[in-house]
C-alpha cells in the first residue's frame, strides 16, 4: 500500500502532487510527496494507527465507499488505489458538490448521489468490488453494510465498517452495542477478522474488518 508511517503519524503518497484536499500537511521524501492523514478526520486512519493489519488495499483495488461525505478519507484511498476505482456513495447534495470537485482532480473516484440503504438503485452503476467500506452514522448501519456487501462484494473481498455506538442507542453501553452488532454480522454469513477500537481519536467507535464465511 502507498502508506507511510513515521513518528506516530500516517501519510499516503499524493496522487495529485502539490494539491491538498482538507488543509492536510504535505511532506516531501525524495521525488515522492506524501499527505499527512489526520486520524481525527478519518476513521480509517484511526483504525490503521490503532493496529489494523489485515486490510487488503492494492493499487488496483476497487472500493465501494458508503458515506463518502466531502471526500477526506476517500482521497486517501484514492492515493492508495491509484490504479483502482472508488465508488463514493453520499446522500447529501451539499457534500456531493465537494466530492464531485474532488473527482475532477482524481479520475479514480466516481461520486454517486444515492442512499446507501437502497443499494439496488445503483446496482447498474457499481461493479463487484474488493472492499466495501461503511462510515454511515445510522441506527441500521450494520444492516445497510451487509446489504451492500451481499450485492457488490467479490467472493474473496473484504468489508470494513466503523460503528458509532451513539447512532444506534444513546442509552445502551457501547460495549453491549458492539457485541450485538458483531453478532448480527456473524449471523448473516460473515467472519470478523479484526476488531479495532478508535479511541482516542473517536469516542465510542469501533471498526470491524470482515470477510464472507465459507
Amino acid at each position: 500500500m502507498n502508506i507511510f508511517y513515521k513518528d506516530g503519524e500516517i501519510a499516503t503518497r499524493n496522487l495529485s502532487q502539490g494539491i491538498r484536499v482538507y488543509d492536510e500537511r504535505l511532506i516531501q521524501d525524495g521525488a515522492e510527496e506524501y499527505r499527512i492523514w489526520n486520524p481525527r478526520r478519518s476513521k480509517l486512519a484511526a483504525a490503521l494507527l490503532n493496529g489494523l493489519e489485515g486490510l487488503e488495499l492494492n493499487n488496483d483495488s476497487k472500493v465501494l465507499y458508503l458515506g463518502a461525505s466531502t471526500g477526506t478519507t476517500v482521497s486517501h484511498i484514492s492515493d492508495i488505489c491509484d490504479d483502482g476505482l472508488i465508488y463514493a456513495v453520499e446522500f447529501s447534495p451539499v457534500s456531493m458538490k465537494k466530492l464531485v470537485r474532488l473527482s475532477q482532480k482524481r479520475n479514480n473516484i466516481m461520486p454517486l448521489l444515492a442512499d446507501a440503504t437502497k443499494p439496488k438503485y445503483y446496482l447498474n452503476k457499481v461493479e463487484k468490488v474488493d472492499l466495501v467500506y461503511c462510515d454511515v452514522a445510522q441506527e441500521k448501519q450494520s444492516e445497510l453494510f451487509m446489504d451492500n456487501m451481499d450485492l457488490f462484494l467479490k467472493e474473496d473481498g473484504q468489508g470494513l465498517i466503523t460503528i458509532k455506538a451513539r447512532s444506534i442507542d444513546v442509552i445502551q453501553k457501547p460495549k453491549k452495542i458492539f457485541k450485538d452488532e458483531a453478532k448480527k454480522i456473524k449471523e448473516n454469513g460473515y467472519s470478523i477478522l479484526e476488531k479495532i477500537k478508535l479511541e482516542p481519536y473517536e469516542k465510542d467507535h469501533i471498526a470491524f474488518l470482515v470477510e464472507k464465511s465459507f
